[in-house]
This record gives structure tokens, C-alpha cells and sequence, in this order.
């Protein structure tokens, strides 16, 4: 199984519409991840927002990311999210510090 945990940050006043927008996920995304088994779920911490994300396997999660409504609805995050100079959104991917159960490697 492939686990991933991620950081990103809500700028500030966009996480009620950051909020909405993941109430109402995109049709065609939700699919491309059911599709994949990807399951995800996101946390909020003050203006920080924890991302964490399991597959069947690495491919399998590269699979779901490769879908090409993701790009226009990273476009999207963008702007409610803090992105880098290019305008991308800026995901910190954390290093696993423990692990048990059923998320075994």
C-alpha cells in the first residue's frame, strides 16, 4: 500500500471556499481517484492543511494525478492556496515518522 502526507496553506479568508469546493469535488476527479482506490482525507490546522492519501501502490496514485481535469483544478487551488512564483501550488510531502496497522509498507 502507498501512503502520502502533505502540507499546504490556506491563504487567508479562502478556506470557507476552499472548503466548498472540496464539498462539491469535481464529478470527473472524484472518479479518477475511485477509480484508482485512491482514498484521501485533508485536515485543517489553523491556516495549515494536512493532506493524507493511500493507494494500492505508488503507480496507482500517479495514475490518479495524471487525470486532466487535475490541472485545471490545480489552477484553481492556486489561487486559494499558497503557490510559488509560477503560480503551483507549494505541497510540502512529509517524511513518515511512524507507521503501524494497516498502513504497512
Amino acid at each position: 500500500m502507498f501512503t502520502i502526507g502533505m502540507l499546504m496553506k490556506v491563504k487567508p479568508g479562502c478556506y470557507p471556499e476552499y472548503k466548498k469546493a472540496h464539498d462539491e469535488l469535481w464529478p470527473a476527479i472524484a472518479k479518477s481517484m475511485s477509480d484508482n482506490k485512491v482514498s484521501m482525507e485533508i485536515f485543517l490546522y489553523r491556516d495549515q492543511l494536512f493532506l493524507h492519501a493511500i493507494a494500492p501502490s505508488e503507480a496507482d496514485w500517479d495514475k490518479s494525478r495524471q487525470h486532466p481535469e487535475l490541472r485545471r483544478w490545480h489552477d484553481y487551488m492556486a489561487t486559494l492556496l499558497q503557490a510559488n512564483t509560477e503560480g503551483k501550488i507549494i505541497f510540502e510531502e512529509l517524511e513518515k515518522a511512524f507507521t503501524f496497522g494497516d498502513f504497512g509498507d
